[in-house]
């Protein structure tokens, strides 16, 4: 097993005990010298693995300290699916793709046809990663005058579940967003993937200038 696996599986394992009740918010975790003699691994390994949880809230503390169960995180809602994040996001993956046929009928494009593609991941004030937001274009961005926006759900993939530090499998809501130009013709869509244990989805009618 890789080294990433390890960490990965570790902090799954330690999610599954908070989930079991071994430890509750506001305890204290053992430290990485001690967890790795328990789990016959190198403290390094642990190390990631606390860093992994401390990104998705479910650890809180500092570096080279003691690590605590965290308390729930707040609950956001989203309410416009085309608002600009207010806090810190990185862009993780700008490899162009070419379009399914899914992307192909949200941008009335053939499929096939080479996409500009874009994954960002948002951060809420303390770092943790509170939403993963991937677009795809064709050609050049711009300016559009109005979007619609469609909730639905989603099973994570490694990749969604790696960055917002939660199981693969984890559902999470999915938001359909597709920006439109003047004439009503497509320009760019996107997929906004939100955890449910995060956010609240209340999205208000409208157009969006």
């Amino acid at each position: 097993m890789s080294e990433a696996a390890r960490h990965r599986r570790i902090a799954a394992d330690i999610r599954r005990r908070i989930a079991a009740g071994e430890w509750r918010p506001g305890d204290a975790l053992p430290s990485r010298a001690e967890l790795a003699a328990e789990l016959g691994v190198n403290p390094q390994t642990v190390r990631l693995a606390y860093v992994l949880l401390r990104r998705a809230g479910v650890l809180e503390g500092e570096e080279r300290r003691a690590v605590y169960v965290a308390h729930p995180p707040a609950m956001r809602t989203l309410t416009d699916a085309d608002a600009k994040w207010p806090f810190f996001s990185e862009t993780t993956d700008t490899r162009p793709r070419p379009a399914t046929v899914e992307l192909a009928e949200r941008l009335d494009v053939q499929p096939g046809v080479l996409l500009q593609h874009e994954t960002v991941e948002c951060l809420d004030p303390g770092g943790r990663s509170a939403m993963l937001v991937s677009s795809w274009w064709r050609g050049q961005r711009r300016p559009h005058v109005s979007y619609s926006a469609e909730v639905g759900s989603v099973e994570l993939t490694v990749e969604q579940a790696h960055a917002l530090g939660l199981l693969v499998d984890t559902v999470a809501f999915r938001v359909v967003r597709t920006r439109f130009d003047q004439g009503g013709r497509p320009l760019e869509t996107a997929d906004l993937i939100l955890p449910m244990d995060r956010w609240l989805i209340r999205l208000a009618p409208g157009r969006h200038a």
